[in-house]
């Protein structure tokens, strides 16, 4: 251990090996249950370690709900999952209150706990529900509370909801309202695997079952792997890039560029900053790393940045997407923040 900046305890590379073995055992299992997609795993096992919720993008069909049901298995944590259909109300998620009767003429009102009381929340297609009922769930992915009739109660610790959505494109669903998806710490695209990766599916899974962990992490491991995470040191610097990162996302920033001026209406909120450093050092850890680099950063911007950025019309004129706004900027964006010629070649010593 070290100590760095105002006491700050930062771990050494002897003392993150055992912790980088095990976020990679878990890693190994996901690839092993589910084919092809690893770094989306990696991209999943980041966010769940910073502790955030995820809202998983994709065709029906592409594994999705199967990815968070085995990460349920994974880390042996308290799972359940909700189907949201258009008829499904606020009170079938967070609960409700039933009038009992507790004695002879006696009744009084006893709360039944809906399924958010858990560790991992399966939302499956949130998108298929009212905008009332997906509005429940803010101030559970915020506060990790469920407030109703005045009383506020906690959820479980650790919590999590993990989404799934199809594309907006498809009949029978509802857009996510912008507050309820900047709660969401990464957005990640689900798409079709390659040929080889179905070849191998349809050989060896029959009838598409999942093979079962031969491996699970414990609940003081999971707490071994929080513990690291809240040592990875975030450098000033990389911190300092994050911010003009996330500021460069407004139209009228200096540092916007021009893809931002032309085709976004409104940029990321500081939701987002908290989310990078968070990730940052998630993907800092599972590389093997006590400090973030800039490079941590560039791996995991697209996930926070992307449902973030509110396009305009133009943008869906010209067929722009979110995802390319993003990867211009990170390319356009100098991280030292003295626009150094990216070509620029050091000399050697001499």
């Amino acid at each position: 251990m070290e100590q760095v900046d105002k006491g700050e305890v930062i771990m050494q590379p002897g003392d993150l090996a055992p912790v980088v073995e095990l976020a990679h055992k878990v890693l190994e299992q996901l690839d092993r249950i589910l084919l092809g997609r690893p770094d989306l795993h990696r991209l999943v096992l980041i966010g769940i370690l910073s502790r955030g919720h995820i809202l998983l993008e994709g065709v029906p069909g592409v594994g999705k709900t199967a990815l968070v049901k085995a990460l349920g298995q994974l880390l042996q944590l308290e799972f359940n999952r909700v189907q949201f259909t258009p008829d499904l109300m606020p009170g079938d998620i967070l609960g409700t209150h039933i009038l009992q009767e507790t004695a002879p003429g006696q009744r009084q009102m006893q709360f039944e706990a809906g399924p958010v009381f858990t560790n991992i929340l399966l939302a499956d297609e949130i998108n298929r529900a009212s905008p009332k009922t997906q509005s429940a769930l803010l101030e559970a992915m915020q506060e990790r509370s469920v407030t109703l009739l005045g009383q506020t109660r906690t959820l479980p610790d650790p919590f999590f909801v993990l989404a799934s959505q199809n594309p907006i494109e498809l009949e029978g669903t509802y857009p996510l309202p912008e507050a309820q998806l900047d709660r969401f710490l990464f957005k990640l695209v689900v798409t079709d695997v390659a040929t080889d990766v179905l070849n191998e599916i349809i050989t060896t899974r029959r009838r598409g079952e999942l093979p079962v962990p031969d491996w699970t992490l414990t609940s003081e491991q999971l707490q071994q792997l929080f513990r690291a995470m809240d040592m990875i040191y975030l450098p000033r610097p990389v911190a300092h890039y994050i911010s003009r990162l996330v500021s460069a996302t407004h139209p009228r920033a200096e540092e916007a560029t021009d893809d931002i001026r032309n085709y976004v209406e409104y940029g990321a909120s500081p939701r987002a900053a908290i989310a990078m450093g968070e990730t940052a050092r998630g993907h800092a850890l599972l590389a093997g790393r006590a400090t973030v680099g800039f490079e941590d950063v560039k791996v995991i911007a697209p996930g926070v940045l992307n449902h973030r950025i509110i396009l305009n019309y133009k943008a869906r004129f010209d067929r722009i997407d979110s995802f390319a706004v993003v990867r211009g900027l990170l390319n356009r964006l100098d991280e030292t923040g003295l626009n150094l010629p990216r070509d620029m070649e050091v000399a050697p010593d001499e």
